[in-house]
Formats: structure tokens, C-alpha cells, sequence
């Protein structure tokens, strides 16, 4: 091969399909290496991975991409402490959709070079000698060093090659901060505006879910439902087969029994563990019937009002334009509607309490199921039958 074939074709000679093929594979690693070795495993400690695998992960996002464990952590850590706040490093709701979805990179570095963000939120993230020696004094090696090697073995079309890999992170994430922000489904009514942009998790990862990730941030896995794929979690499985990845979590772990007479502090501690579930269930078995037989007495025009009743009592307020929070207010002076959506409040309140002892969240549920039969709805007494039957699993020993 002389000189100019192989600057034109590389020492790979290869086709154009296999070249594009061979370009989305590169990519993939890149992602799996953000949402299993970044994002679930340093930042979140969702499962464990084994040392070879975890360097692997940390040398290949050098290479490919020049992000570091430490900053990627710290800063996706202060993204969930602080999210849709002004201190959120990455906020749409905030900071507006363009900001963020254009200009994701700057606002990560600005959040990385932070040295009291690094320190707070960076805790627990690699500390050796190639990481203070190789990763971080020359962060910006390993790209043009992948530059180079894509070169040398694709030829000049490699130059697009290294491209396309060193900006597909920042624009996938400008998809998910941004876009996973601001459109989008929701299962759970999250304190803040996450939202899952398709439930099939593919072409980032499992990332997609976002939503759901917000809800349980400890989770290794990213779907709930059924119909939901998360890809990122199929490579754990896989890493799991290999030995080389333990899930430590994926979700909350609780129990039913036989319904009991009133709520016990096991079941309290069950359902503070399942709480953005049991607001779910909440939606379902106590608004939507109540919703809906309030319809049914409704014709033409009061009919299409209420349309998205169910909707504006279950979402949380900073997502409500003033708008919507007008057509709620309009809503809540409905009698029966009104009952469910202040009984909702005030278990969305019990969640959000962050001091007090587990008999004083045991009481304040007891009481809250007391009121929510007092009103006499069906839907309710049912949905307090639920909410008692809640148990801790037994361990073995117990």
C-alpha cells in the first residue's frame, strides 16, 4: 500500500458501510461507558464494577471523549441536590430549553472547573496516580491522541470519525438535560420537571428515561413498566453473567400483607420507600374515578374544560403555567375534587417531611388515612386498604 492509500483508506480499508458501522459502534461504547461507569456507578453507587471494567471505563471516556470521573460526578451530584433551582447546573426550567440543549458543554464546564463543587460532590471518585499524573493534568490528550489513531487506521474520513465521537456526548447531553427537562412523559410526579423522552432507552443508553431515573436515582435500572427497554441496563445484565458488575439496587423493595387495622411503622418505612408509587397509585385509583364521575354530570362545553382535570390535580406546581393554575383553582372548587386534591397535598407534605422520628410519620399517616375515610369515597377507603398492607420484606433471619 503506497503513501496515499494510506492516508485516503487507512490501514483498515474499509467500506463505506462498514465505516459507518464501525463509527456507531465506537459511539455505543461511549455511551455505555457514560450511563453504566459514570452515571450509575460513580455518581449514583447503583452497583458495583469490577476494578479492570472500571478502568476501562475511565481510560476510554479520557480517550474519547476528555471528561474526567471526578467533574462528571460532582456535577451531575449537584444537578440532583439542586435541580430546577438557580444553583442546577444544567436547568432548562430555569435557564431556558435553548441554553441549555445548545450550550450543555459550557454549562458543564462551568459547573467542573468549580474547585467547592469538585470538593462536595466529587467525593469517592478515583484519586491515584494515573488519574492526578495522566487523566487530569493532560485531560485533553487522549482526544487528539484518538484523533491520530482514527487516522492512522480510517484515513482522512477519520478525521469525521473522531468527530462524530467527540461530539456525541455533549449533544446527547444536551438532549437529556434539556429536552429530558421540558418534554416528555411522566410516571411519577417527581419534585421537579424530569420527564422520560421515549420508553425505549436505545439510542442513549437507557438515558431516555429520565423521569424515571429522577424517581430512583439508586436504581441500576432505568425502566419501570413493562413496555419500557433500557438498554444500559441489558450491559449490566451482561457485565453481571461475566462477573463483572453487582446491582445493588433497582428500586424500592417492599412487601404486601394481609391488610392490617391501621398503618404500622414497618408499613410507614415501606411506603416512604415507595412513595413516588404510591402518589402514582394515588393518580390512578383515587383522582382518575373521581375525575370521571365528575364528567359524566358534565355536557359540551364544561365537558372539553375538564378535559385535563386529572392532569392539573396530580402535577406539581412548578410545572403549572399561570394559565393552568387558573383552570385548577376553577377545578378545586368542585367539591369531590377539591377533597382528593388537598388529601393529596397533604400526603405529598408527609413525604416531604425531613425531620421527625418514624412513630411521627407513623402517626401523621394514620391520621391522613382517618381523614381520607372520613369523606366516605369509595375510592379512598380502598386506596387506605392499599396503603395499609404495606410491609418491609422479611430477611431470612427474621
Amino acid at each position: 500500500m503506497d503513501l496515499f492509500s494510506l492516508l485516503t483508506n487507512g490501514v483498515l480499508d474499509l467500506s463505506v458501510g462498514a465505516l459507518v458501522l464501525t463509527t456507531l459502534a465506537l459511539t455505543h461504547v461511549t455511551v455505555v461507558s457514560v450511563t453504566v461507569y459514570f452515571h450509575r456507578f460513580s455518581a449514583h453507587r447503583a452497583l458495583d464494577l469490577h476494578p479492570a471494567l472500571q478502568h476501562f471505563f475511565r481510560f476510554w471516556l479520557w480517550f474519547a471523549t476528555g471528561m474526567l470521573t471526578k467533574e462528571w460526578t460532582a456535577v451531575h451530584r449537584k444537578h440532583h441536590a439542586l435541580c430546577e433551582t438557580e444553583e442546577d447546573p444544567h436547568s432548562p426550567q430555569v435557564q431556558g430549553l435553548g441554553e441549555i440543549f445548545w450550550k450543555q458543554t459550557e454549562a458543564y464546564q462551568r459547573s467542573a472547573a468549580d474547585p467547592a463543587v469538585l470538593d462536595r460532590y466529587g467525593v469517592g471518585t478515583p484519586d491515584d496516580w494515573m488519574e492526578r499524573n495522566i487523566y487530569t493534568r493532560f485531560s485533553y490528550a487522549g482526544v487528539f491522541l484518538l484523533l491520530l489513531l482514527y487516522v492512522v487506521l480510517f484515513g482522512v474520513i477519520g478525521i469525521t470519525v473522531w468527530a462524530v465521537q467527540v461530539v456525541w456526548i455533549p449533544v446527547l447531553g444536551g438532549v437529556i438535560n434539556g429536552i429530558g427537562h421540558f418534554w416528555g412523559y411522566r410516571n411519577f410526579e417527581v419534585p421537579d420537571a424530569s420527564r422520560n423522552i421515549v420508553p425505549w432507552g436505545i439510542l442513549i443508553g437507557g438515558e431516555e428515561l429520565h423521569n424515571n431515573h429522577h424517581t430512583y436515582p439508586n436504581s441500576a435500572k432505568f425502566s419501570v413498566k413493562w413496555w419500557e427497554f433500557d438498554l444500559g441496563w441489558c450491559w449490566i445484565r451482561l457485565f453481571q453473567t461475566l462477573g463483572l458488575a453487582t446491582p445493588l439496587h433497582t428500586g424500592p423493595v417492599v412487601s404486601r400483607q394481609t391488610e392490617k387495622p391501621m398503618i404500622s411503622t414497618d408499613a410507614a418505612a415501606a411506603l416512604v420507600n415507595d412513595r413516588f408509587n404510591v402518589m402514582a397509585q394515588y393518580a390512578e385509583r383515587v383522582i382518575a374515578p373521581t375525575v370521571k364521575a365528575y364528567r359524566a354530570d358534565l355536557a359540551g362545553s364544561g365537558r372539553r374544560l375538564s378535559r385535563r382535570a386529572k392532569s392539573l390535580l396530580c402535577r406539581q406546581g412548578l410545572l403549572l403555567n399561570a394559565a393552568s393554575q387558573n383552570r385548577l383553582q376553577t377545578l378545586i372548587e368542585v367539591p369531590e375534587l377539591g377533597t382528593v386534591y388537598e388529601l393529596r397535598l397533604k400526603l405529598q407534605a408527609i413525604w416531604e417531611q425531613r425531620t421527625g422520628s418514624l412513630e411521627e410519620l407513623t402517626q401523621a399517616l394514620r391520621q391522613w388515612c382517618a381523614d381520607a375515610e372520613a369523606t366516605g369515597s369509595q375510592a379512598l377507603a380502598d386506596f387506605v386498604s392499599e396503603l395499609r398492607s404495606y410491609s418491609l420484606p422479611r430477611t431470612a433471619s427474621g
